[in-house]
């Protein structure tokens, strides 16, 4: 294989809401952690080990509010997206990085927000590529109508 491949497949729970962020442009960002949860038998005591890794999630501007509207905290949410690891230098001066998963495609497995509860289509995945003609669930949007 000569190409290569940034892909990464999640599914687990929010550790708190969505917390958006608006720019001049309109364009916003939505950032998240996911909680994955491992379980295994400790061979040597038979003792149940519950391991729990941390994934800093990054949705952008339509899944960023779609995602803002739907999920809180606890939900459990079905990500594909791809590794980025950004640096950057904080203002005490002290070199910083940091690993995210860009988000490109994601589902909502379970949701507690009532109003999205009672629709399904909030759990068809969502690809970034029709992010444009994505209408909310239960939102009045008149103008996608014919006439």
């Amino acid at each position: 294989m000569n190409g290569t491949l940034n892909k990464v497949t999640l599914i687990g729970h929010l550790g708190d809401n969505v917390k958006i962020h608006y720019f001049e442009n309109g364009n916003c960002i939505g950032r998240f952690q996911l909680a994955t949860n491992e379980v295994y038998l400790n061979k040597t005591s038979g003792e149940k080990i519950n391991s729990t890794e941390w994934h800093n999630i990054v949705v952008r501007n339509k899944q960023a509010e779609i995602c803002e509207k739907y999920l809180s905290k606890g939900d459990r949410i079905y990500i594909e997206g791809r590794i980025r690891t950004r640096q950057w230098q904080s203002e005490d001066g002290i070199q910083r990085q940091i690993v995210e998963i860009m988000v490109t495609e994601f589902m909502f497995l379970d949701i507690k927000k009532q109003n999205a509860s009672k629709n399904t289509d909030a759990f068809q995945p969502v690809k970034k590529e029709a992010i444009d003609n994505f209408t909310i669930p239960g939102e009045n949007n008149d103008d996608n109508l014919p006439f």
